[in-house]
C-alpha cells in the first residue's frame, strides 16, 4: 500500500538524517548476534550460577546448548494499580515457555513510580529520570547473557519508554511487551475533573474530592484517560512489539491470560535459533516510528511523547525532530475522541473498535507504512483484528466494519479534525510543543501580560489570594532537566481552568511538563532552552506582552527586540530543589541530560 506524500517525506528525511548513526547501531546488533546468546558462550561457573535457583527439569534445559531461555523484564509493584497485575504473571510465562519448550526466568525489576501519586509532591522531580534509571535497571537484567529473546512488563509514563531503550540497546534479542490492561470504567473523568474544580473553588471539602478520585481510581489496571500510560500502549500495538489487540483487554480475564501466554510463545519463536528471526533493532526502524507518531497525533496522545519517542528512536540510530512531529500533525487526521480531548475513556474506546480499527483505517487511507516487520509477523493486516477467545482457544477476527461508536472513534474520511493537534511553536523564547486537541478554537489565541513564577506553587497562591483577575499568560520556569528534573505541572490544571471558564485569556509557558492529559488551557511545555541554559525564558518579567498564536505555530516575546536580548538572564537558587526525596542522588543526571528537544535523556 502507498502512503502518503508528507508521510514518505518525512520517513526519508529521517533515513537521510540518521544514515550514519542507524548503519553503526545495525553493525553492533549484527556484531552482538555473531557473538551469542547461548548459555554455551558462558563458562561452567557462569552457568552454574545463572540457574542455581531452577528446578530440576529447568536446570536441565539450560544445561544444553539448545533450550531456549527467556528473560522476563518486570515493572511489577502492587501500589501502583497498573502494575499490580503483573504479580502473577511470572508463573503466568514460565508455564507457558515450559509448553513451548524452553524455560523463562524474571532477568530483573525496574521501579515503577506514578505521576499521579507524586502530582505537586517532591517526587515528581525523580519523574522524568526515572525513564533513564528504568532503562539502565532493565540493562543490568539482561546483561547476564542468559537470554534468548525478552519479555518486557510495563505500562505507565515513564516505564514503558525506559524498558524501549532498554529493549533496543539489546536490539538483537527479540522483545515482546506485555501489556496488563486497564482497570474497568469508574467515576466519568468529566465528572472527576468538575469535583476538583469545585475543590479548588472552595465548594467541596477534601472528603467530596477523594471519594470522587477513589470512585475514578478504584481498581487494578491503568487509569482509563487517555495520557501518557494509554498512548505507550497504543504505540506498543501500532509499532508492532504488542501482539494484535493486546493493549486494552481488562486484567484479570481469561482473554489477558491467554495473551500473555501467547506472547511468551511467540517470543521463543522468533529468536535466532528458529526460522523467524525478528530482533527488536529491526521491528523498530523508521518506518515503525513514523507509525507511532501517526498513531500518537490521530488518537491526541500524549505530549510527553514528543520526548520519549525522540530517546526511544535515539537507541536504535534514528534521529527525529519535534520538527517531524509538526508537519506530520498538519496531516494527520484526528480519529479518537478519549479524555480528556473527549468523554469517553479507553474501555469506550476499545469496545468502539480500538486498535483494530484505527489501524485499519489509518492504513486504508495511506497514512501507515504496511511494509515493516512486527513481533507477529510482516505486514500490519494482522494489527487490523481484534483477539477473542472462544471455547479455551485463542483467535483472531477483523474488527468491525463500522465504528461502535462514531462520537469515540470515526473513519479517516471523516475525521473529528483534520490535523493531530500537536504543534511546534517557535519565536523569540525558543521552541516548544503545545497539544491543541482538547483546547477550542476561541482559546488557541492568547496575547497577554506575562505573569511569571517560579514554581506551581507560585501560581496556586496567587490563584488562592485572588490576585489572577484579567488576562495573563503564566510563565512557569526553571522547570526544566537541568532545573530540578522537569517535574509535570498538574497541579496547575483546575486553577488555569476556572480562570479560563471565568472568561478570563488564560495560558502557560514553562520549561517543564505538562500531564499527559492536559487538556482544555493552552499549554507551550518543554520550551526549550530552558531557564537553567539561559534560554530567553529566563529573561521575560512580568508585565511583558507574550504572544502565543497556537494555530500559527508561534510563541513571540512583544517589544523591543535589542532591549530584551540586552536585559540580563534570571536566576533562581535551586539547592533546596535538589535535596530530600532521593533528589540529591540525582545530581550527576541533572549535569548530564540533554535538552527537551533531544529527548531530554542522559544517554545522548
Amino acid at each position: 500500500m502507498t502512503v502518503k506524500t508528507t508521510i514518505k517525506d518525512v520517513t526519508d528525511a529521517i533515513t537521510r538524517r540518521s544514515e550514519a548513526s542507524r548503519r553503526t547501531y545495525l553493525d553492533r546488533l549484527d556484531k552482538a548476534r555473531a557473538q551469542g546468546v547461548y548459555r554455551s558462550a558462558l563458562s561452567c561457573g557462569n552457568l552454574a550460577h545463572g540457574f542455581a535457583a531452577c528446578g530440576p527439569s529447568d536446570k536441565a534445559q539450560l544445561a544444553g546448548d539448545q533450550a531456549l531461555n527467556l528473560g522476563i523484564i518486570t515493572a511489577y509493584n502492587d501500589m501502583l494499580s497498573a502494575h499490580q497485575p503483573y504479580e502473577t504473571y511470572p508463573a503466568i510465562i514460565r508455564e507457558a515457555a515450559r509448553e513451548a519448550g524452553g524455560v523463562a526466568q524474571v532477568a530483573g525489576g525496574v521501579p515503577a513510580m506514578c505521576d499521579g501519586v507524586t502530582q505537586g509532591q517532591l517526587g515528581m522531580d525523580l519523574s522524568l529520570f526515572s525513564r533513564d534509571v528504568i532503562a539502565m535497571a532493565a540493562a543490568v537484567g539482561l546483561s547476564h547473557n542468559m537470554f534468548d529473546a525478552a519479555v518486557f512488563l510495563g505500562i505507565c509514563d515513564k516505564i514503558v519508554p525506559g524498558l524501549v531503550i532498554s529493549a533496543l540497546t539489546f536490539g538483537h534479542l527479540p522483545a515482546i511487551f506485555i501489556p496488563a490492561g486497564p482497570m474497568t470504567t469508574g467515576l466519568p473523568n468529566d465528572e472527576k475533573a468538575r469535583v476538583r474544580q469545585l475543590y479548588m473553588e472552595g465548594k467541596v471539602g477534601r472528603d467530596e474530592l477523594l471519594e470522587a478520585e477513589s470512585r475514578s481510581y478504584h481498581g487494578p489496571g491503568t487509569c482509563t484517560f487517555y495520557g501518557t500510560a494509554n498512548s505507550n500502549q497504543m504505540l506498543m500495538e501500532i509499532m508492532g512489539l504488542h501482539l494484535p489487540g493486546a493493549s486494552f483487554v481488562n486484567p484479570g480475564t481469561p482473554l489477558r491470560d491467554a495473551l500473555t501466554k501467547a506472547a511468551t510463545k511467540r517470543a521463543l519463536a522468533i529468536t535466532a535459533q528458529g526460522n523467524q528471526y525478528t530482533p527488536a533493532g529491526h521491528v523498530i526502524d523508521e518506518k515503525s516510528i513514523v507509525n507511532g507518531l501517526v498513531g500518537l497525533l490521530a488518537t491526541g496522545g500524549s505530549t510527553n511523547h514528543t520526548m520519549h519517542l525522540v530517546a526511544m528512536a535515539n537507541a536504535a540510530g534514528l534521529k527525529i525532530t519535534w520538527e517531524d512531529m509538526s508537519v506530520l500533525s498538519d496531516v494527520v487526521p484526528l480519529l479518537a475522541r478519549v479524555y480528556p480531548n473527549g468523554l469517553a475513556d479507553v474501555n469506550h474506546f476499545h469496545a468502539a473498535g480500538g486498535m483494530g480499527f484505527l489501524i485499519r483505517e489509518l492504513r486504508d487511507a495511506g497514512y501507515l507504512h504496511d511494509d515493516v516487520t512486527t513481533v507477529w509477523g510482516k505486514g500490519l493486516d494482522a494489527y487490523t483484528k481484534e483477539p477473542r477467545y472462544i471455547e479455551e482457544e485463542l483467535t483472531f477476527e477483523p474488527a468491525p466494519a463500522q465504528s461502535g461508536n462514531p462520537k469515540v472513534l470515526t473513519v479517516a474520511s471523516e475525521p473529528f479534525a483534520k490535523s493531530g493537534g500537536l504543534k511546534l511553536l517557535s519565536g523569540n523564547l525558543g521552541k516548544s510543543v503545545i497539544k491543541i486537541s482538547a483546547v477550542k478554537a476561541e482559546n488557541r489565541l492568547v496575547q497577554a501580560p506575562a505573569r511569571v513564577f517560579h514554581s506551581q506553587q507560585g501560581l496556586q497562591d496567587a490563584f488562592k489570594a485572588g490576585e489572577l483577575t484579567s488576562d495573563f499568560i503564566a510563565v512557569i520556569r526553571f522547570q526544566g532537566p537541568r532545573a530540578i528534573g522537569m517535574p509535570e505541572l498538574h497541579k496547575l490544571t483546575p486553577a488555569l481552568g476556572i480562570l479560563q471558564d471565568r472568561g478570563i485569556k488564560v495560558a502557560l509557558v514553562t520549561d517543564g511538563r505538562m500531564s499527559g492529559a492536559s487538556g482544555k488551557v493552552p499549554a507551550a511545555i518543554h520550551m526549550t532552552p530552558e531557564a537553567a541554559d539561559g534560554g530567553p525564558i529566563a529573561k521575560v518579567r512580568d508585565g511583558d506582552l507574550l504572544r502565543l498564536d497556537a494555530e500559527m505555530g508561534t510563541l513571540e516575546f512583544l517589544g523591543d527586540a535589542e532591549e530584551f536580548a540586552s536585559r540580563p538572564v534570571a536566576t533562581e537558587d535551586l539547592t533546596d530543589q535538589h535535596y530530600g526525596m532521593g533528589r540529591e542522588l540525582f545530581a550527576g543526571f541533572r549535569q548530564l541530560v540533554g535538552a527537551a528537544d533531544r529527548g531530554a535523556s542522559v544517554f545522548a
